[in-house]
């Protein structure tokens, strides 16, 4: 491979991926000059890895101007592929060395994964009416980290985010009403004036997205052979690929969510990075999944008589809906996950391999707590019937149909 395959500016044959990159730097000098701040909410997926690494690359080459400060946010859910979380490491020790504020943003004790279901006793989130996960381990603690930061800079910041076209459609269709406000024109970045989530400070933050044009064809081709490079940085992002299927990935093209992921189909990554192995001894991790579809069982949670009312007077639109996990399907759910847990890092003994770490010792202290105080979520008291024990149906107009005698 020549140097001058890579050559950004230069040559025909990787013009498709110049003309990326070429939009990428439009848009951020287009928006950039604009906010003295500049701040990255990275995933440590593909699209947010790329854009990191690109955006400092860039920064360093004077492709684009610099900022007053740049800040790095990194979301650490405790849930990441092991991979992803390994190049992470790796990638924030690069940005520290390069002078970079780096900060590891993480949910609040009792609002991290595990210890909400098993403490709190909160049902594993579904894509029906409980999907809390995303907002809660993830974006809520970052829009938090960011108004933070803000409050102490002063000024205006800008929020360099790697949504991409493509992602998603339920995404793009987002993407579709929200591109072309201020100004911004589909194809030069995703610009908006206020994250609209944010309530605090909002009139100082704006959002751009870069790769918004790029597919998912020129990732694979930054994360695996330019951003490697010394001359692109000499980045550790080539690792990443192998949560997404090594050599395969761009065919295979899984998109990765939290280990077990309760909201996924298929476990595509995971069941991806199984194949190799250097990871195969993380497979005990695939009795997640089982383990939340357990949780949800009716045996394992309460549920609501019917009989309470909501402020207005109504039994709201399921008076009789499932509630919380029972203790004794809590502690189970503990002791399953710690014994996951303990089986792959066994596994690790006398090899040069990463040891698992989702569930650590303050963390399952804090679930024990929960479970001993008798913690239920906001609005049950633990004196709800059994989700299994029959009762007379309760209809939301108040009107009720008893059970069938048994004679």
């Amino acid at each position: 491979m020549t140097t001058a395959q890579h050559d950004l500016f230069a040559g025909s044959r990787r013009l498709q991926m110049n003309e990326a990159i070429d939009l990428t730097i439009q848009s951020l000098r287009a928006y950039g000059p604009q906010h003295e701040h500049w701040a990255v909410a990275w995933s440590g997926g593909k699209d947010s890895s790329a854009t990191l690494t690109l955006l400092v690359w860039l920064i360093d080459a004077g492709k684009v101007p610099r900022p007053k400060t740049l800040t790095v946010f990194y979301a650490d859910t405790r849930m990441e592929l092991p991979p992803l979380a390994i190049a992470a490491l790796h990638i924030m020790d690069e940005l520290r060395e390069r002078g970079i504020d780096v900060r590891v943003v993480r949910a609040p004790l009792d609002k991290r994964f595990f210890v909400y279901i098993l403490g709190r006793g909160v049902p594993p989130p579904n894509n029906n009416t409980l999907r809390w996960c995303t907002r809660q381990i993830k974006v809520e603690p970052m829009q938090d980290a960011l108004v933070e930061a803000l409050a102490e800079a002063g000024g205006s910041a800008l929020m360099i985010t790697g949504v991409r076209q493509g992602e998603s459609a339920i995404r793009d269709r987002r993407i579709e009403m929200s591109c072309g406000k201020d100004g911004a024109e589909c194809g030069q970045g995703w610009y908006q004036k206020a994250l609209p989530e944010a309530t605090k400070l909002r009139d100082r933050i704006a959002t751009v997205a870069p790769l918004l044009h790029w597919r998912v064809c020129h990732v694979w081709e930054w994360l695996k052979h330019w951003a490697p490079l010394m001359e692109y940085g000499d980045w550790s992002t080539a690792i990443i690929a192998d949560a997404y299927g090594g050599d395969e990935a761009e065919e295979i093209n899984a998109r990765t969510g939290c280990i077990g992921c309760p909201l996924a189909q298929e476990e595509k990554a995971l069941d991806t990075i199984l194949h190799h192995e250097r990871w195969s001894y993380l497979t005990p991790l695939k009795g997640l999944k089982p383990l939340y579809r357990w949780l949800r069982l009716p045996e394992n949670r309460l549920r609501k008589a019917g009989a309470e009312r909501l402020k207005d007077g109504s039994l709201g639109k399921n008076p009789q809906r499932m509630g919380p996990l029972t203790f004794e399907a809590r502690l189970r759910g503990l002791e399953t996950v710690l014994a996951i847990q303990d089986d792959v890092n066994e596994k690790t003994i006398g090899w040069n391999l990463p040891k698992l770490d989702i569930l650590n010792e303050e963390e399952e202290a804090r679930i024990r707590e929960l479970i001993v105080a008798k913690t239920w979520p906001d609005g049950w008291d633990g004196d709800e019937p059994l989700a299994t024990v029959p009762l007379d149906t309760v209809y939301q107009d108040g009107s009720v149909q008893p059970l069938l005698s048994a004679g």
